[in-house]
């Protein structure tokens, strides 16, 4: 550490979602001491007992070492000046609209404007249109103070199941308000982060959050273009793309899969609101999300045409949560929101399962809580949502033997479609429904 990283000991973080969450665990663990604030009495008491109330892989042990010494939690920052104040608060968008609520952005800049003053380090990390740091946290503290703060934005840019490995090893983006300002964002995360980018702007930085997700989605969206026509086709989408790939010296195609998360499932509409505020619709970006959306409920729709008769039947659900890779409890963008519908108006009993959701979460959405073997053993049809490592080691000769499941609808393709076969069911997946699979069991 330079001696002006060292001066940055005292940080507090607002909001302790996932990003201030991961972001407090890994602060403290380089030696910061941290403050973490929040509104909400259940996360506060469950961070204050050391358990983190977010799954994310060596956070519950960091908190478990760290609780009271050298990170703290509670409503408010310490009466004692702190060093920077990192805003990690949400940044969501409406379902209906798709517009942003940027309302808990301003809150958190009014209470720094109240609480700190000018010396104070402002880090904006929630992610947020271009132009949004300039034009609502920068007059609040303007205003405030009497003077520019020391203003920066530093996006958070992990993913979920590395966050305390990828906010080392990443390179650290830091666009200032000012020369001083950028220069003291560096000082800061270079006592975190490897490698540091120093962009020109408060925009350049907010935009380079944008892109990197929005290109992802729009990655995968591609993969799930390929999957709607080997579908049609009766071809295997995985055997075109792995033959695409194979020593080709161009950009991959990904596999096709469910897109969701808090952030691939927001941040395409944070830069189409961008876009249209300069009176720009882009070309790409929409369409891809709006793929990645249908992709649910079109599976959902091909598993109940392929089940036939649905009338008094069940469907067991394995993974509930967004993703099983890498693991996580977060239920924001889950594939199954999209599904249950569908399911629903198709008069199907669905039980589920998954290796982190709670069971109240799963029965919230719907669903019937159940243990894997006893999924299979009531299940007409079994439907795998995430490759969640669990359930590439499923036993899939015990778990058939003696059901009454006749499709395996497995999206991933992480399971054996040999012995699904051989046990007299069907087995599809995304885009790939083998000959005799379209008509009903």
């Amino acid at each position: 550490m330079t001696s002006e990283t060292r001066a940055f000991q005292r940080i507090g973080v607002i909001g302790m979602g996932y990003v201030g969450l991961t972001l407090t665990a890994a602060l403290a663990r380089k030696g910061f001491t941290v403050y973490g604030v929040d509104t909400q009495p259940a996360v506060l008491d469950s961070l204050a007992a050391g358990r983190p109330h977010i799954y994310e892989p060596g956070v519950a042990e960091v908190f478990a070492e760290h609780i009271g010494h050298s990170i703290m939690v509670g409503t408010e920052l310490p009466d004692e000046p702190v060093d920077a104040v990192v805003i990690c608060v949400s940044t969501p968008t409406d379902d209906a609209t798709h517009l942003p609520n940027l309302k808990n952005l301003a809150a958190a800049a009014e209470y720094i404007g109240e609480r700190c003053g000018p010396e104070v380090l402002v880090v904006v990390r929630s992610t947020v249109p271009v132009g949004t740091t300039r034009a609502i946290v920068l007059p609040v503290l303007r205003d405030r103070w009497g003077a520019d703060p020391k203003l920066v934005m530093a996006p958070e840019r992990t993913i979920q199941g590395q966050a305390l490995r990828e906010l080392v090893e990443l390179p650290q983006v830091v666009g200032g308000l000012d020369e001083d300002s950028q220069r003291l964002g560096l000082a800061m995360f270079g006592g975190l982060a490897r490698s540091l980018v120093p962009v020109s702007s408060l925009e350049v930085a907010e935009l380079v959050k944008l892109t990197n997700n929005c290109h992802t989605d729009l990655i995968y969206s591609f993969g799930n273009e390929v999957a709607m026509l080997t579908e049609r086709l009766g071809l295997d989408p995985l055997e075109v793309i792995r033959a695409t790939n194979l020593d080709y010296p161009r950009p991959d195609i990904a596999k096709p899969g469910y897109v969701g998360g808090g952030c691939l499932s927001k941040d395409p509409y944070l830069l189409i609101d961008t876009a249209h505020q300069r009176d720009h619709e882009p070309y790409l970006v929409g369409r891809a999300r709006q793929l990645n959306e249908e992709l649910p409920a079109h599976v959902a729709r091909r598993v109940v045409e392929l089940m036939g008769d649905t009338a008094g039947a069940t469907l067991c659900v394995l993974g509930w949560a967004y993703k099983g890779w890498p693991p996580t409890d977060d239920m924001r963008g889950t594939p199954i929101a999209g599904m249950m519908p569908v399911f629903r108006a198709a008069g199907l009993r669905v039980t589920g399962h998954d290796p982190l959701v709670a069971d109240d979460v799963i029965r919230a959405y719907g669903g019937e809580p159940v243990g894997v073997y006893a999924g299979f053993a009531g299940a007409d049809a079994v439907l795998l949502i995430t490759d969640h490592p669990e359930y590439r080691r499923l036993d899939l000769e015990h778990l058939m033997s003696g059901g009454r499941t006749r499709l395996v609808y497995d999206s991933w393709r992480i399971l054996d479609e040999s012995t699904v076969l051989g046990r007299g069911a069907r087995y599809a997946g995304i885009g790939y429904e083998p000959v005799g699979a379209r008509s009903a069991p």
